[in-house]
């Protein structure tokens, strides 16, 4: 990681953002966003299920100035493949090698929102991981009943399929029973077309 990165903001000192706070900061967007992560698991389901390291927002790579629309005085650092931060000019397009994006309100502060970037293609969104995972751009997310906006989970569960960690199987266990079961056959197809044959597949389909 960056040198500077180390001296002023710890890579492990997180502070996140409340869930408020995003919604406040991003509600004026005239582009698309998602809160997404285990808080986007959290929504879907209606109710606590884990503590939270931080807190990621979802956007469209189109759309990524938004970012710096939504938060107009904080700094944004990109992190570049394989890890490392660096700062975000202003106006800057990020290549496509930059998922995502580290915020904080002001140098030395810990971090508050992690930005994620997805590609799309006219009106379809389309997997990172996979070309061939793509959907409706206006079924990628949900609205929380205090008009939250977040990604559904089976999308969310999607990206967290790839390497499961125990946090991931803790989603996963919370949102199978809200699942329809038009969201378990889309998130079945997706992952083994992703990633192979997969141990989340099974229960998924019981």
């Amino acid at each position: 990681m960056d040198d500077m990165t180390h001296e002023h903001t710890p890579l492990t000192r997180w502070d996140p953002a409340s869930l408020a706070e995003v919604a406040d900061r991003f509600c004026d967007l005239k582009t698309p966003w998602w809160v997404a992560g285990g808080f986007a698991i959290e929504l879907a389901v209606g109710h606590r299920i884990r503590d939270h390291g931080d807190i990621d927002v979802l956007l469209l790579r189109r759309d990524q100035l938004a970012v710096q629309q939504a938060l107009p005085d904080w700094k944004w650092w990109a992190v570049d493949p394989p890890g490392s931060l660096r700062p975000w000019a202003s106006g800057e397009a990020l290549p496509e090698s930059v998922h995502d994006i580290w915020c904080q309100p002001a140098p030395g502060e810990p971090w508050r929102i992690q930005i994620m970037l997805d590609e799309a293609h006219d009106q379809e969104w389309v997997s990172r991981r996979d070309p061939r995972v793509r959907r409706p751009i206006d079924t990628l997310g949900l609205i929380s009943a205090d008009g939250i906006p977040y990604l559904a989970p089976e999308v969310q569960l999607f990206y967290k399929a790839k390497e499961p960690r125990p946090k991931d199987e803790a989603d996963l266990d919370a949102a199978l029973p809200t699942l329809t079961d038009n969201q378990r056959h889309w998130l079945v197809h997706a992952i083994t077309q992703a990633y192979g044959p997969h141990p989340w597949a099974d229960r998924l389909l019981r």
